[in-house]
């Protein structure tokens, strides 16, 4: 039974995949255990999830190993604690290393059939016969003589160690993936799962359609910048007599004002630009989450693009958009102030008890809960508020009412106290200034906060080829604002995203603490909207 998708082009339409059933799709996410997931990774295993959900079918977890050298025991198990924050679960794990002595044996009857030889060329004189379609002087080698230089590859000796095996395709093709492309090298570097049992290691090229192929992959997702090397994929499984997945191209995400390579997020780390794998700054799966974007919102950013091939660079505004619409129904709504200038005491001239009333934490949503607001007969504003008021206005205080000014008091430029007058009776807000403020209360303390505003890491949105992205890095890229919020928001917990009323979206990355004799501040991460 075939499912039918739309094929239209429009923003958030996915292709249906060629010949696919229904129960029978079998998809693969094939990272390399080197490093931490970032958003361009996060694509494509939702999109692989997408589709097995999409058909039921399956999604293989499969790690890349083929690269001694690089496989990193620490960085599967980072791997896997970025796909469960994506909320991806795959019916099977697997690794490339479960398949090698197949592998081994695929690579000899090639050899044996005259399809691949070894070659001792070093690697500038290979890059430039390949770039100039000239032959290896091995490549007519036969495959008695293969097979005696394979000998010593897997044996690891000096001999071995010069040497590598390359597929016998077209030196002459336009396409130079086709130029008689390596597929096995000799390491010496010991393996993470098969320590020293293998001398040589083959290439991510040669492994991936031969495991997608054994472990029964339908339809290979891929990013368009593979395309060159597809008919290298069909060429060998062809080769091999071996069934043929579908390849199926999407285009790769970029993001302006990022950087995705792993070896420049390393130097960003590395020289301590930021903070770590995790910083609010970094592209990656932890960094963005640590930012306060939800999966929900990531997965809708992703999917209203939709299997388009078209490559285009994404503003990050967008993604904090379909984040915004994911927050706004269900972060509950908080006070803080400021303190960046002197706060403004507010004087209420009648009086006024000092009490805890209850109100909506969010104001269209009950079922968010409640919180208790102090009130009492002196109340602190901002100075950029206060700074707004003059006598004889009427300014709505939130979740209060209206209080008629009488007075406002200054030194120099900075005003220090206003009076005011309660107009509770008056329920006109449509042409009042708004307010927020916090009540001075012996009953409850105001909770200190530190709120951290990040802007991006690399300066420039799009950086040239031709340019040092070096040059770009924002070593000054965060920034630090004392604050102080309302009683209410004391027990919020880490990874808890609030809104301070006209100020924006918040997430907790360190919870409050008080302590005899001090405190530790909660600090807040400012998450961007579409606007900023």
């Amino acid at each position: 039974m075939k499912i039918t998708i739309s094929k239209q082009r429009d923003e958030g339409k996915f292709i249906e995949l060629p010949g696919a059933e229904i129960g029978k799709v079998v998809v693969r996410f094939p990272p390399e255990a080197s490093g931490y997931l970032h958003i361009g990774h996060a694509k494509a295993a939702l999109l692989n999830q997408h589709y097995r959900d999409l058909y039921q079918g399956q999604l293989i977890m499969r790690f890349d190993d083929t690269n001694p050298a690089k496989e990193n025991a620490h960085f599967e198990d980072v791997i896997k604690g970025d796909l469960k924050i994506l909320g991806i679960v795959p019916e099977r794990w697997t690794h490339s290393s479960d398949h090698f002595e197949t592998l081994l044996h695929f690579c000899e009857k090639l050899i044996r059939d005259g399809k691949a030889y070894v070659d001792d060329s070093d690697a500038e004189t290979m890059r430039r016969e390949r770039d100039e379609r000239v032959k290896s002087k091995n490549r007519n080698n036969s495959p008695e003589t293969n097979l005696q230089l394979w000998e010593e590859m897997k044996k690891g000796s000096d001999r071995g160690k010069q040497c590598c095996v390359r597929l016998k395709i077209d030196m002459k093709h336009n396409n130079g993936a086709l130029r008689d492309p390596t597929i096995y090298r000799c390491k010496e570097e010991t393996h993470v799962r098969t320590g020293n049992k293998y001398k040589v290691y083959p290439t991510y090229d040669f492994a991936c359609p031969i495991v997608d192929s054994i472990e029964g992959v339908t339809h290979a997702l891929r990013t368009t910048e593979y395309h060159d090397r597809d008919e290298q994929y069909y060429w060998i499984c062809d080769a091999l007599g071996i069934r043929k997945p579908y390849i199926w191209e999407y285009a790769r995400l970029n993001m302006t004002n990022t950087v995705m390579s792993k070896r420049k997020l390393t130097l960003i780390v590395d020289e301590g630009i930021v903070d770590g794998w995790d910083d609010p700054r970094m592209p990656t799966v932890r960094g963005i989450r640590r930012r306060g974007l939800t999966v929900e919102g990531l997965k809708q950013f992703i999917l209203a693009q939709g299997g388009s091939r078209s490559i285009v660079l994404m503003e990050w505004d967008k993604i904090w958009a379909f984040n915004k619409k994911v927050i706004d129904p269900l972060a509950p709504r908080y006070t803080a102030l400021d303190l960046s200038a002197p706060l403004v005491p507010v004087k209420i001239r009648q009086p006024v008890k000092e009490e805890a009333q209850k109100v909506q934490l969010h104001p269209k949503d009950p079922k968010i809960g409640e919180k208790s607001i102090w009130y009492s007969s002196t109340v602190h504003i901002e100075q950029i508020d206060a700074a707004e008021l003059k006598s004889g206005d009427t300014a709505t205080f939130v979740n209060w009412g209206n209080l008629k000014i009488v007075d406002v008091k200054k030194k120099d430029a900075t005003i220090t106290e206003i009076v005011a007058d309660l107009d509770l009776e008056n329920k006109d807000y449509k042409k009042t200034m708004k307010v927020t403020w916090l009540a001075e209360v012996k009953a409850e303390k105001s909770i200190p906060v530190r709120a951290a505003y990040y802007d991006h890491v690399i300066s420039k949105a799009i950086i040239k080829q031709d340019e040092d992205w070096k040059q770009y890095i924002n070593k000054d890229s965060v920034k630090y604002v004392s604050m102080v919020a309302e009683p209410a928001i004391k027990n919020l917990k880490k990874g808890e995203i609030i809104q301070f009323q006209r100020k924006g979206f918040f997430i907790c990355d360190q919870e409050y603490q008080a302590k005899t004799g001090s405190e530790v501040h909660m600090i807040l991460i400012e998450i961007p909207s579409s606007k900023t």
